[in-house]
């Protein structure tokens, strides 16, 4: 299976946190699974950041790179036939990151691991 990561799944699992499904962190260290993280997911992490909102041992433009390579997890690109997936998406989600994940989702055929039930409210696989 291959695995796009919302962001706070690979927050969580990268620090073991606890509110992250036992099903997610296994199916994440499953060796065949691919796992993805999305460079918006990169970019979200820096917005937050600077805006006082998600607290990290490192700028995360040293840090979420460092973990995903540590956790062996790839980095997903943000490609042009994703974006066009937005002009079909129907206006069920508000947070542009996430429907930048959704789009990606869908033009490489992923599925999206998230806790977000507005993501889930998709007609895209996801991680049940």
């Amino acid at each position: 299976m291959k695995l796009l990561l919302d962001t706070h799944i690979f927050l969580w699992y990268i620090t073991a946190d606890l509110r992250l499904p036992t099903l997610f962190r296994d199916a994440i260290r499953e060796p065949n699974n691919e796992v993805f993280l999305s460079v918006a997911s990169l970019w979200e992490a820096t917005v937050k950041y600077n805006l006082g909102k998600l607290p990290l041992p490192q700028s995360p433009d040293i840090y979420v790179p460092a973990e995903r390579r540590r956790h062996q997890i790839k980095s997903l690109s943000l490609r042009e036939n994703a974006v066009k997936e937005l002009a079909q998406l129907p206006a069920l989600h508000r947070d542009p990151f996430d429907r930048i994940l959704i789009c990606q989702a869908l033009a490489n055929d992923l599925t999206i691991v998230t806790v977000d039930p507005q993501i889930q409210s998709y007609n895209v696989p996801y991680l049940k």
